[in-house]
C-alpha cells in the first residue's frame, strides 16, 4: 500500500536534505584534500601511509615476541617482497640483485644521465625497533609516490633508484654492510665464505634463496661510478641531540669509523671445587680484567696513549669524546656453574670520528691484552672482524639536504624557521660503504629519548611526515 501524500512529502524532504548534507561533506573533504596536496604536504601519503607501512614491516619477524630480521632469513625475504610491492605502487621498476638487495628505479628519457641513489637497510638487530633502516626506505618510496601522483615522476631529468639493502647490521655473520658493500664494489669474494655460529656460510644462505653468487658475480654487481650522481640516506638519529634541541631533522656532517674485534682467551679447564685459586689459569677472570681495561682505555685514552709532535690533534676534546667502546657479546666453554671455563670469547666494538686515534687505541688495546694474558698464564687471540673508515659527507649534498629540510620544516604545521642542525653520527650506516662509490649525504630524524636497537625505538608520526617532506623537496629541486 502506498504511503499517504503527507508522508511522501516528508520522505522527499528528508531525501533532499540528506543529499545536500552528503554533498557538503564530500565538498569539504575534497577542499581539505586539495588544500593538503596543494600546499605540498601530502599528509595521507607522507605521514599516514608511511607510518602504517612502518608498523606493518615491524610485524614481520623471524621470532615471536620481538622483532628480528637477519640476512636473507624468511622474514627478510617476506619483508623484501612487501617492499617490492610498495616500490611498484610508487611507479618503480624493480629487481633483486645477487646479494639479495632490492632495487626500485624510475628512469628518464636520457638513460646516460648519472642516477641519484637513495637507500637504507631492511635487516634488523635482535629485539629491534620499527624505524632503524625501514624509515629510510619508506620515506623514499613515499616521496616518489607523491611525485607519481602529481605527475612529476614522468618528468625526471635524472634517474632515481631506491635500494633496500639486505644486510647492514651484520648480526648473523658479524660482517656489516654485506648489501651496500657489494653495490659499491668493496665486498671481497672471501666474504662469501664467512660462516655464522652454525657453520652456514654467506654463500650457503644465498644458494638457499636461489642466488648462485660467486666472486665473478660480485664484480659484476659493482656500479660504475660514472653512472651515479650521489647517494643519500634518511635515518633515525639513534641519539638524543635532536630531541634535546626540539627539532625533528638534522643534517649529518660525518660518520664515525668503526672496528669490530673478536677476543678469544684460553686457559685451563678444571673442577670448580678442587683447583686452588693460586694454581688456576682462568680465562673468565682474565676476560673480566680485559673488559675493564677496555672501558678505562676508552674513558681516558689520554692516560694510555703517547703522543708525538705530529699527533697533537689527538688531544682535541671533541675527538676524544667521540671514542666509544662496547663489549656486546660474551660466551664461555663449557658454560657450567661448577667448571672453571677452558675458553672465553667476547666481542669489541670500537668507534671514533678520527681514524688515527681509532687505530692507535686498537694497537694499545692489543698490546695490553697480551700483557694481561701473559701475566695470567692464559693465551689470547685478537681477530679483526670488521673495519670501516670514518666518512665525511659531501658538503654540496649536505647543503642541498639542509635547504630541503629547512623548506620542509617551514611548511609543516607550526612553521619552524631557523638553522637546521648539523650532527656527527656515531652509528655506522650504509652510506659508509657507498662512500667508496660516490659522494654521500645523510638526513637524521629525531627519535624519542635517542633510543635505538630496542623495541622502545620511536619516531613521532609528524617527524616521519617531516622526513618525507624534506626528501620530496630535495627530489623536486635536484632531479626534475
Amino acid at each position: 500500500m502506498a504511503p499517504p501524500p503527507a508522508l511522501r512529502d516528508v520522505s522527499k524532504t528528508l531525501t533532499w536534505t540528506a543529499s545536500i548534507l552528503l554533498l557538503l561533506c564530500l565538498s569539504r573533504f575534497s577542499i581539505a584534500s586539495a588544500g593538503d596536496e596543494g600546499s605540498g604536504l601530502f599528509r595521507e601519503v607522507l605521514r599516514d601511509e608511511a607510518v602504517a607501512r612502518l608498523s606493518e614491516l615491524g610485524k614481520i619477524s623471524d621470532v615471536d615476541g620481538y622483532l628480528e630480521r637477519t640476512f636473507l632469513s624468511s622474514a627478510s625475504v617476506k619483508a623484501s617482497n612487501l617492499i617490492q610491492s610498495w616500490m611498484q605502487d610508487a611507479g618503480l621498476r624493480t629487481w633483486v640483485d645477487p646479494m639479495g638487495n632490492l632495487h626500485g628505479r624510475a628512469e628518464t628519457v636520457n638513460a646516460s644521465v648519472p642516477a641519484l641513489l637513495i637507500g637504507s637497510h631492511l635487516d634488523t638487530v635482535i629485539d629491534a625497533g620499527n624505524y632503524d633502516g625501514s624509515l629510510g626506505i619508506i620515506s623514499a618510496l613515499s616521496a616518489l609516490k607523491v611525485m607519481r601522483i602529481n605527475g612529476k615522476l614522468g618528468k625526471l631529468q635524472r634517474p632515481v633508484e631506491v635500494i633496500a639493502f639486505s644486510d647492514e647490521e651484520g648480526v648473523r655473520f658479524q660482517s656489516t654492510f654485506l648489501g651496500s658493500a657489494a653495490v659499491a664494489g668493496v665486498l671481497p669474494a672471501s666474504s662469501l665464505q664467512i660462516s655464522d655460529k652454525s657453520g652456514v656460510t654467506v654463500q650457503d644462505i644465498l644458494r638457499e634463496n636461489y642466488f648462485e653468487t660467486t666472486g665473478d658475480s660480485l664484480l659484476q654487481m659493482k656500479y660504475d661510478p660514472r653512472s651515479v650522481w650521489g647517494y643519500i640516506e634518511v635515518h633515525i638519529e639513534q641519539g638524543p641531540v635532536l630531541e634535546s634541541i626540539g627539532l625533528p631533522l638534522g643534517v649529518v656532517k660525518g660518520i664515525a669509523g668503526q672496528t669490530r674485534l673478536k677476543v678469544t682467551v684460553r686457559g685451563s679447564q678444571g673442577h670448580a671445587g678442587t683447583v686452588p685459586m693460586y694454581m688456576r689459569r682462568d680465562p673468565m677472570a682474565a676476560a673480566a680484567e680485559l673488559i675493564v681495561l677496555l672501558e678505562n682505555l676508552c674513558k681516558q685514552p689520554e692516560g694510555f696513549l703517547s703522543y708525538d709532535g705530529e699527533c697533537k690533534g689527538f688531544m682535541d676534546e671533541s675527538i676524544l669524546r667521540s671514542l666509544v667502546c662496547t663489549v656486546g657479546e660474551i660466551s664461555c666453554w663449557p658454560s657450567a656453574s661448577n667448571v672453571i671455563p677452558g675458553q672465553v670469547t667476547f666481542t669489541v666494538d670500537l668507534r671514533a670520528m678520527d681514524n688515527t686515534i681509532r687505530e692507535a687505541v686498537i694497537l694499545e688495546l692489543s698490546s695490553r691484552i697480551h700483557q694481561v694474558c701473559d701475566r695470567r698464564s692464559v693465551s689470547c687471540i685478537v681477530e679483526k672482524k670488521h673495519a670501516a673508515e670514518a666518512v665525511q659527507c659531501d658538503s654540496e649534498l649536505s647543503s642541498h639536504l639542509e635547504l630541503a629540510a629547512a623548506s620542509a620544516l617551514e611548511r609543516m604545521p607550526g612553521g619552524f624557521q631557523g638553522d637546521v642542525p648539523v650532527l656527527m653520527s656515531g652509528a655506522g650506516h650504509d652510506a659508509m660503504a657507498m662512500s667508496h662509490l660516490t659522494k654521500v649525504g645523510m638526513l637524521f630524524v629525531r627519535c624519542r629519548g635517542g633510543v635505538s636497537h630496542s623495541p622502545e625505538e620511536y619516531v613521532l608520526d609528524d617527524d616521519v611526515w617531516a622526513a618525507g617532506q624534506a626528501l620530496l623537496a630535495f627530489l623536486e629541486k635536484h632531479v626534475i
